[in-house]
């Protein structure tokens, strides 16, 4: 389970319209070990996370006339849920609805596979505090941090542009166009009037839209850090231990290994990041009756 939990920390957050519930969600689905599921409505955060063996027993359970491997509705739920979190027109004619329950929150799924109806149920449940600090308090935190030091190293750039055009000008340089004229950066001036003029749209976070439509490339490359020296800091145990000295307590996340692919470059594609299954082939189903620099990268 721990490359489920690994899987899913790295997931970027995609933004859910379904019916009139507005939702965050992120997902990581592997053919040969299950899924791990988040939702948020910014009030509370539900959490799934299931083995092959549960997915086996749903399926039954749900679909009497399929008759598949787990893998087989395992990589059917992947293709049905990049297709929501990409929020793609075409859904495939795949329906997805959400019920508040009191344990919790369904998410439920129908749609058709190989000619058959399929549905499927997502059960999850309240997510522990220790998973909304993995996944939203520790990379927000760290994501204002990175955009503060963005706002320090342009206001500093800024300061070099204005000492290099003074320089031009006291060498008699002038400007061709009166309108490029600007005046010298103040940040300070700059910041308050900034703050004055986003303040309201700032605290107005509403559904969650804007942070799932623009800040998911900063989301997932602080996420990835995070996982990056989570795998240090396990590695250093291991290496600790095998000499016979006793390893640090680490901070409660799990910090196992996982395939290499998981900790490269951010990538924000749905599709990419749900499919980073790089173990068995994925079976077809098999059916009973038919079938410090500028780190531009980060805020493109």
């Amino acid at each position: 389970m721990e490359e489920l939990q690994h899987g899913l920390l790295i997931q970027p957050w995609s933004w859910l319209q379904l019916s009139e519930e507005s939702l965050l969600a992120k997902a990581y689905i592997t053919t040969h070990k299950g899924y791990a599921l988040l939702l948020s409505d910014l009030q509370y955060v539900w959490h799934e996370e299931v083995d092959t063996s549960v997915v086996s027993l749903r399926a039954k359970e749900l679909n009497k006339r399929l008759s598949a491997t787990p893998s087989a509705f395992l990589s059917h739920l992947k293709d049905l849920m990049c297709t929501l979190l990409e929020g793609s027109a075409d859904t495939r004619g795949a329906t997805f609805s959400c019920e508040h329950m009191p344990d919790g929150l369904t998410l439920r799924v129908r749609s058709d596979l190989s000619g058959l109806p399929f549905h499927w149920n997502f059960h999850c449940t309240l997510a522990s505090s220790s998973l909304v600090s993995q996944h939203l308090i520790r990379p927000l935190m760290g994501m204002s941090l990175v955009l503060q030091h963005q706002v320090k190293e342009l206001a500093s750039l800024l300061r070099l542009k204005d000492a290099e055009i003074q320089d031009y000008q006291e060498n008699g340089a002038t400007l061709s166009r009166d309108r490029l004229k600007t005046e010298q950066f103040d940040e300070n001036a700059f910041l308050e009037q900034f703050v004055t003029e986003n303040l309201l749209e700032a605290c107005s976070v509403k559904d969650g839209k804007p942070f799932a439509m623009k800040l998911q490339n900063l989301y997932v490359a602080i996420t990835k850090q995070e996982f990056r020296t989570g795998q240090k800091r396990h590695a250093s145990g291991d290496s600790q231990a095998s000499d016979g000295t006793s390893s640090h307590e680490t901070d409660g996340r799990p910090l196992n290994q996982q395939e290499q692919q998981s900790s490269s470059a951010p990538t924000l594609s749905v599709t990419e990041t749900l499919n980073m299954d790089t173990s068995v082939p994925t079976q077809r189903p098999h059916l009973s009756k038919v079938k410090r620099k500028k780190p531009k990268g980060l805020f493109n």
